[in-house]
């Protein structure tokens, strides 16, 4: 058996796809709680004022899901951009160690597994067009 050979996994492209769709969506649910969070318990917004900031993230999450779900690689390179504009960012303010870290584990990191879970996903589900 050939290491790099290209076989037809559909097992493993299904896992792929549901765990990129899962990061996606646990991150959504992740942003609205802290948005809701930061605008309830430090700015007072109120309950109106606080859903309305966090229906932002939950949007975003929402469109990442739904492209994701018909459109692999497009979802991927998408959520590298935001990878990249999440770095940039945090390096045009100026971002401390700590936030570097948080940032990285809440944003980055789950961003960019997903992206590669979404881009594997679609490369398998090439290799197994090729095949039929």
């Amino acid at each position: 058996m050939e290491l790099m050979s290209k076989v037809c996994k559909s097992e493993e492209m299904n896992f792929e796809r549901l765990a990129a769709r899962i990061f996606v969506a646990a991150g959504g649910l992740f942003w609205v709680a802290a948005v809701l969070g930061m605008d309830l318990g430090y700015r007072d917004k109120g309950i109106f004022g606080a859903a309305q900031s966090a229906l932002i993230p939950l949007a975003i999450a929402a469109i990442a899901l739904g492209i994701g779900w018909f459109y692999e690689n497009l979802a991927a390179v998408l959520l590298l951009a935001g990878v990249a504009g999440a770095v940039v960012w945090g390096v045009v303010t100026g971002w401390e160690a700590g936030v570097w870290w948080v940032m990285a584990g809440v944003l980055i990191g789950p961003m960019a597994i997903s992206a590669l879970l979404f881009f594997l996903a679609a490369r398998m589900q090439r290799i197994c067009e090729l095949k039929d």
